[in-house]
């Protein structure tokens, strides 16, 4: 079977604990892991792309995607058209790809993907559909837990590691 390619990654619930703060001045505040973060920048190193596909528009999202060197695609309403457009874009078929998706908005995009994973505290019609729940919830640790179960799945784990003298 064919090596992940290409993690799609939703944000709020999954990158974040889904929780958004407001403040003055138009101020949006989320919260993002570290771990998670050290191990999104390393995935192309391994041959993964990775995509943050969200619903809503955030310059905090924005800011986070430029941290991490990926691309993402923000405002999207039909999360399953965009995903399809970006396979055959990148020349990527759904056995190369997973999704780490936490709602019932992540369905229909998750559904068509080889590898389907969520945090602990996702939804259950999305714990259902999934290959692997982690039991971390989103923005603790989740998608840092399913990246390294990725990795080791693809025989790529031991050259993450290795990136770090280990």
């Amino acid at each position: 079977m064919s090596k992940i390619q290409l993690i799609i990654l939703d944000v709020d619930g999954t990158l974040t604990n889904s929780a958004v703060y407001y403040g003055d001045n138009n101020i949006e505040i989320k919260a993002f892991s570290t771990r998670d973060g050290l191990i999104l920048k390393k995935l192309p190193s391994l041959g993964i792309s990775v995509i943050l596909l969200t619903g809503r528009n955030s310059e905090a999202v924005q800011r986070r995607a430029s941290d991490l060197g990926t691309e993402v695609i923000q405002g999207v309403d039909n999360k399953l058209a965009v995903l399809k457009a970006l396979l055959i874009k990148k020349n990527i078929e759904p056995e190369q790809c997973a999704y780490i998706g936490d709602d019932i908005n992540d369905y229909t995009a998750m559904k068509i993907c080889r590898l389907k994973a969520c945090p602990a505290d996702a939804v259950a019609e999305i714990k259902k559909l999934c290959d692997y729940v982690s039991p971390y919830n989103g923005g603790y640790g989740a998608v840092r837990d399913i990246c390294e179960n990725i990795l080791k799945l693809d025989g790529k784990y031991k050259e993450f590691l290795s990136l770090y003298g280990i």
